[in-house]
């Protein structure tokens, strides 16, 4: 067993422009940390833990799915911040590679499930194919479009969250459909599908946003018949930190492809400003990040939960990098990257990293399942773990984008 030891911070730098300090550590990790940068630690870190990418959720096969798409797609990002290979190749060889065969079939996936959640590591096959030219990954991302060409639903739009969930919008399908959708629509110019794309963000504005908080729900059912949705709005019952997390995410990923003179495009910023402002108002005032449930700090049971406060800076870092963020935000970005690594980041004495305090998943029914019903009780009860893809992918993607903008002073 590793004996980890908590981070004590006294001031953070980062690869080539400095060194990450940290007090009670062996010289030999104060060393390393010269050499790499804190998301190429992470990176390694990943590599170590899991000899091969489709391990990243805790599966004992390989599975094409949505987490591993998103360690993955943060690992392609440090190959091509730092001009390494190894990353880049370790998704190749043991993720897509040992996945999707010479015509582009992906093993175990069904395009009848409508999944959106599939669709997420799709996103990893753009570059690919990019660089090696492969017909396989050309065939494969074209099988995932033609599944948001089928996909279901509802009679406003907006896509059905899988198809075992009908008529329900969740926080987390406008993340695993809509910026595979964006860059598809930017890679093949296809234009006018940035028209679908923005209509169903605005429906989520539409429906699921909360006037008073500026807050979204988990879900919505159109119907308003499943047992967890308010009969009178069809919504779920609780902010929860992830879910909130995927909504923005999908926002400033899909922005980061939108055309400057899309019709769309003020609403969108508008969309994304306003709930900055609604996370910002909940992050946590002494420790810099926030909770599962995310309006009620101080209710018994809600713990301060490392996934959401990932994807939260995530999005803070690429708003301010894509400039529809003023520097302002700088500084709630800075709290809450120095909260993470103060809060839920061990090493190990031979420089391995843990993330503590994540949420292993959470989610809504389906009918048949009275558990997963949205409550506050549901939420804080759901299993916590160590080492969750879902905050390793966004924090390393902070990470380099704090680390290629030394001027930010965020560290």
């Amino acid at each position: 067993m590793f004996q980890f030891k908590k981070l004590k911070i006294s001031k953070y730098f980062f690869g080539a422009i400095s060194t990450v300090v940290l007090t009670g550590f062996p010289i030999e990790i104060q060393a390393q940390n010269q050499k790499n940068s804190f998301a190429v630690q992470l990176a390694e870190s990943v590599i170590k833990n899991n000899p091969n990418a489709w391990m990243t959720d805790f599966n004992d096969k390989p599975l094409w799915g949505y987490v591993q798409g998103l360690v993955c797609q943060s690992l392609q990002e440090v190959s091509k911040q730092t001009g390494n290979p190894k990353y880049f190749d370790y998704v190749k060889n043991t993720y897509t590679d040992l996945l999707i065969d010479d015509q582009g079939n992906v093993n175990g996936y069904k395009m009848e499930s409508f999944k959106l959640d599939d669709v997420n590591s799709a996103k990893l096959l753009f570059s690919l194919y990019e660089k090696t030219k492969n017909e396989r990954y050309s065939a494969a991302i074209e099988k995932f479009h033609e599944q948001l060409k089928k996909h279901p639903r509802i009679s406003e739009g907006g896509y059905w969250h899988k198809k075992v969930y009908p008529n329900q919008m969740w926080l987390d399908g406008l993340y695993m459909g809509l910026p595979f959708y964006a860059q598809y629509a930017t890679i093949y110019k296809d234009p006018e599908a940035f028209d679908d794309i923005s209509n169903q963000l605005l429906l989520a504005q539409k429906h699921i946003k909360d006037s008073k908080t500026g807050l979204y729900y988990h879900g919505w059912d159109a119907s308003k018949t499943v047992y967890w949705a308010d009969p009178k709005t069809g919504l779920s019952k609780n902010f929860w930190g992830r879910g909130v997390g995927w909504l923005y995410m999908a926002l400033v990923d899909v922005l980061e492809f939108l055309p400057e003179n899309h019709k769309n495009r003020e609403q969108l910023v508008t969309m994304y400003q306003e709930l900055t402002d609604a996370i910002v108002k909940v992050q946590d005032k002494n420790s810099g990040v926030w909770y599962q449930v995310l309006d009620f700090p101080n209710r018994e049971g809600n713990y301060l939960e490392s996934t959401a406060s990932s994807m939260f800076v995530y999005g803070l870092s690429k708003g301010i990098q894509l400039g529809v963020l003023d520097t302002s935000y700088l500084k709630p970005l800075k709290k809450g990257y120095k909260g993470i690594l103060k809060s839920f980041i061990k090493i190990s004495d031979d420089g391995l990293v843990e993330i503590t305090s994540c949420c292993a998943g959470a989610g809504l029914g389906p009918a048949n399942n009275p558990v997963r019903d949205g409550s506050y009780e549901y939420y804080i009860k759901e299993g916590k773990r160590s080492n969750d893809g879902k905050a390793i992918g966004p924090l390393i993607m902070t990470s380099l984008l704090i680390e290629k903008n030394p001027q930010w002073n965020i560290l």
